[in-house]
């Protein structure tokens, strides 16, 4: 999901640690992290909380009696700012995966961090790594190298060679951190690709301001993209993103690419989109992906279809599909996140902002091949509006590949089906991205 202003972060926190205290013990962790509450933002959400019985029920009174009118009142939502990016191993045949037709002051820093990495002359690469000066025990980006067994060091391959010269650019979901990337870079590496991993502090997705820290990073990574392709010549990219924030945060580094160097843009030979998108600001959808980043795997969202099999008559098998439900606290938490972002996504500016970010990603695109991996079952992101994305495209004659995962959760489908994943990945870089690689995976 999208990120936003700091100046709602502490009343959500407070709205957040009421609704799921009795089932984390995670989400203390962040409140404590995070700026010491206003008294005046505190008090009015408290008040307003406290206005109504908190007591759990079956109706989740104190929640449904609480107004937009009452949230639109409080003065923090007037000074909200506009936000912006924001193995169980099974081997299965999927008949819905088909396909048709502060700045540093030196931005070549990435140029030699790659420079100096001299492949041919390591046996053991090793992994940049860009601190995060706000959260200075987490990485803002890594800079993974091939793995040496995947480099063609005489450079005889032309697959190695093309190999080489693309840089997999890897954007992480809301709450994701450098070591929930390091399965997919790991993919990446052992055939050949330079991996940058590139994720937000939960601490500065919360924060975010217009032009601040947020904005910055993502320029910062773009400035150092931009340097690397144009004293690296026939050098290309693809992105990864996962979920809407990876995929906002995509829309974000176009933007900056297309104002800096339109020409670059055509560098970007492929986008593979995991878990999105959603093109438009939709209250419950932004619910559900909060939601999921406080609670993590208690959540409903980190969880599957479950598929029970019974044997009936004449020897025949029924298949039986039940989705689970959301735990009280989840639902009271929902409904809640839910009527605060119908007031903060219909605020102007707020809306505005995203609507520039989205429609650049619908109308704008860069003309390389698009992979969509997605899933029926996911709770955050609905199927039906990821294919009506991918019908969008493929109507404005986009290249589009796509696989409905069919029962996997939000963002899990690696770990889910590897071997499913891996395939798709492999199929899309040899036939659409890298074609002098065919059959060389």
């Amino acid at each position: 999901m999208a990120s936003f202003s700091g100046s709602f972060q502490r009343p959500l926190f407070t709205a957040a640690a009421v609704a799921v205290a009795s089932v984390t013990t995670d989400l203390p962790n962040k409140l404590t992290s995070s700026k010491q509450s206003e008294p005046s933002v505190a008090s009015e959400t408290l008040a307003l909380l406290s206005s109504h019985d908190s007591t759990p029920s079956s109706e989740f009174s104190w929640v449904s009696n609480i107004s937009v009118s009452k949230l639109a009142g409080l003065s923090f939502v007037s000074r909200i700012q506009v936000p912006v990016p924001n193995i169980n191993y099974r081997s299965i045949q999927n008949p819905s995966c088909g396909f048709s037709g502060n700045s540093v002051a030196s931005s070549p820093v990435l140029i030699d961090l790659y420079q100096s990495a001299e492949l041919a002359k390591r046996s053991n690469p090793k992994t940049y790594t860009y601190p995060s000066p706000s959260v200075p025990s987490e990485d803002l980006y890594r800079w993974h190298l091939p793995e040496p067994s995947a480099v063609d060091v005489g450079g005889k391959s032309d697959c190695s060679s093309a190999k080489s010269r693309t840089v997999v650019i890897l954007l992480g979901w809301l709450g994701a951190k450098q070591k929930h990337l390091s399965k997919y870079a790991e993919w990446y590496t052992s055939k050949g690709f330079h991996v940058i991993t590139f994720t937000f502090p939960m601490s500065e997705v919360l924060s975010y301001q217009v032009g601040g820290k947020a904005e910055k990073d993502v320029e910062l990574l773009v400035n150092h993209l931009s340097d690397w392709l144009e004293e690296e010549h026939d050098k290309n990219l693809v992105f990864h993103t996962f979920s809407n924030t990876g995929w906002l945060t995509y829309g974000v580094a176009l933007e900056k690419f297309q104002k800096q160097d339109p020409s670059l843009v055509g560098r970007i030979k492929g986008c593979i989109v995991d878990s999105a998108p959603v093109a438009s600001p939709d209250p419950q959808v932004w619910a559900s992906g909060f939601s999921a980043a406080f609670l993590k795997k208690q959540s409903v969202a980190t969880k599957g279809l479950s598929i029970s099999y019974d044997s009936a008559n004449e020897g025949s098998v029924s298949r039986t599909v039940s989705e689970l439900k959301p735990a009280v606290t989840e639902t009271a938490l929902l409904v809640l996140l839910e009527k605060f972002f119908k007031v903060v996504l219909n605020l102007p500016p707020v809306n505005r902002r995203l609507t520039d970010v989205m429609g650049l990603l619908s109308s704008r695109q860069p003309s390389c091949p698009q992979l969509y991996i997605y899933s029926s079952s996911d709770r955050v992101i609905p199927a039906s509006s990821v294919e009506s994305f991918i019908e969008q495209q493929r109507k404005s004659g986009h290249e589009v590949r796509a696989c409905n995962f069919i029962s996997t959760p939000h963002v899990d489908h690696f770990r889910n089906e590897p071997q499913l994943y891996t395939s798709q990945l492999t199929n899309f870089l040899e036939d659409c991205v890298l074609k002098c690689c065919k059959g060389s995976f």
